[in-house]
């Protein structure tokens, strides 16, 4: 066995230097035997610098009680990715997560392993990001005349389809309460404007609204984050609010929470349930009153069945529940909602374009939208950067290539045959044009057969019936056989 292992050992120190962690392996006196690159990388070392080296050599601002190393060696003391900050020997500050082992042989402790993962870059964005929100926090204390932190009202939200009406009634009705709410629907389907415009005309509307995306961090730093920190909770921590606190007395809008560890879960439960708080390595609990928004981009259903929530907190979270349409939904809003992006990049863009074609506008109304509103901004947005200068109507060759089943527009496409849509329209006029458009061309496809075009369109026939009297399209096909 030994011998294999020894025939083994190039590869395997091979392979410890290819990882993409860094792994520090020390013998019983603390001297390093072993460094590989991304542990320099991490330190911003070289490797001729730390072999044979003492980890307090290496190392200075680490003392017995904070250096994992040293009470894995001594005192057999293994960490699990815990945080660890530390200055390096060129007295550059390094944060790495941390998971440290002792090494036994024959029972006897013979040295001791760190594999770590460096979140230098990303504690520096976190405390520019938590002091930042606490530098606010201490504003809005101090200032009678401080406003309210969301931008969005429900005057800013766009569409009049019965689902998303159902979603804006049920959202104005969770203002009124300081009931926790739960929003869930497709990503950019509108989940934080909902909650920001909840928050506004809500009686906590002049109090501090935070926003925190729980995919964004990671878990390690979620919890300090959440719930803040205390001096020497954990190696470079300090006193430090969290954003349940700077979102005392306001609204707390925590998006993506199927993604939140699930320990952390059963902690934000404790706090719905008391109302209070402990920071990280804290003793001492704080009141704290704060408006739960919560939101999910799958259903309750799904993430209960994979288990990516706890049932206990959805249950406490699911007092009102929100569901947010897709755009798919909701697709008699699309015009409507392209000319607010139509005005929105007039405004950045500085340009003047007037409208949509009804081509371009058939192909909006045609395409699935996996994106969302979100994509559609996108797609009006690439519309602006192609157009050239002078240009007042977005055509069909204007629009991104996969909105086309071909992936591309054809010729015949780029000629408007039809007046274009201006910023002022009589949105229903232009609805029932396009329908009965899509109506025709279906019609035509299915040999003015009413039941295979009934079941293309995916409506019943006494409906589509109604619609052919109503734009008098049977007229077109006389002389044809209708079934």
């Amino acid at each position: 066995m030994k011998s294999l292992a020894n025939q083994f050992s190039t590869h395997f120190e091979w392979i410890l230097n290819v990882i993409n962690v860094g792994v520090h392996i020390v013998n019983k006196d603390g001297d390093t035997v072993f460094y590989n690159e991304m542990m320099a990388h991490i330190d911003g070392l070289n490797r001729e610098q730390v072999l044979g080296k003492n980890i307090f050599q290496l190392y200075p601002s680490l003392t017995d009680e904070s250096s994992t190393l040293y009470l894995a060696l001594e005192k057999g003391i293994e960490t699990n990715e815990s945080i660890q900050t530390y200055v390096n020997l060129k007295g550059e500050k390094i944060t790495s997560i941390n998971s440290t082992y002792s090494l036994y042989e024959e029972g006897k402790v013979i040295g001791a392993v760190e594999i770590a993962k460096d979140i230098t870059k990303v504690m520096s964005m976190y405390d520019q990001i938590v002091d930042l929100r606490s530098q606010l926090a201490e504003t809005h204390k101090k200032s009678k005349f401080f406003a309210g932190t969301a931008t969005y009202h429900f005057s800013d939200l766009i569409g009049d389809s019965p689902a998303f009406q159902e979603a804006i009634s049920l959202a104005k009705k969770a203002a009124r309460t300081h009931s926790p709410v739960m929003i869930y629907g497709p990503t950019g389907t509108g989940k934080e404007l909902i909650a920001q415009s909840i928050h506004n005309v809500s009686a906590r509307r002049n109090q501090p609204f935070i926003a925190q995306n729980c995919a964004a961090v990671p878990k390690e730093l979620m919890e300090g984050l959440l719930f803040g920190t205390t001096k020497g909770a954990f190696t470079g921590a300090v006193d430090r609010m969290g954003i349940f606190e700077q979102a005392n007395d306001g609204t707390l809008f925590l998006d993506e929470l199927n993604s939140l560890d699930l320990g952390l879960q059963a902690k934000l439960l404790r706090v719905l349930q008391e109302g209070e708080i402990r920071r990280v390595g804290g003793s001492k609990d704080q009141k704290i009153n704060v408006k739960i928004i919560a939101a999910m981009n799958i259903s309750p259903d799904e993430a209960l069945e994979r288990e990516i929530i706890r049932s206990d907190l959805f249950f406490r979270l699911n007092v009102v529940t929100i569901q947010m349409p897709s755009l798919l939904e909701r697709k008699a809003d699309i015009p409507e909602i392209a000319n607010h992006f139509i005005h929105k990049f007039n405004r950045s863009f500085v340009s003047d374009v007037q409208g949509i074609s009804r081509k371009a506008m058939q192909r909006l109304l045609q395409y699935p939208w996996p994106g969302n509103i979100r994509e559609l901004g996108h797609a009006i947005e690439l519309a602006f950067n192609v157009m050239d200068a002078g240009e007042k109507t977005i055509d069909e060759h204007h629009l991104p290539a996969y909105l086309f089943p071909s992936g591309k527009y054809s010729a015949s496409n780029t000629q408007n045959h039809h007046p274009p849509l201006i910023n002022e329209i009589d949105l229903p006029v232009v609805l029932e044009e396009i329908e009965r458009d899509m109506i025709i061309n279906m019609f035509e496809k299915c040999n003015g057969n009413i039941s295979k075009t009934a079941e293309a369109l995916n409506i019943k026939r006494q409906g589509l019936q109604y619609k052919l009297n109503k734009y008098g399209i049977e007229k077109v096909f006389t002389g044809r056989t209708k079934k």
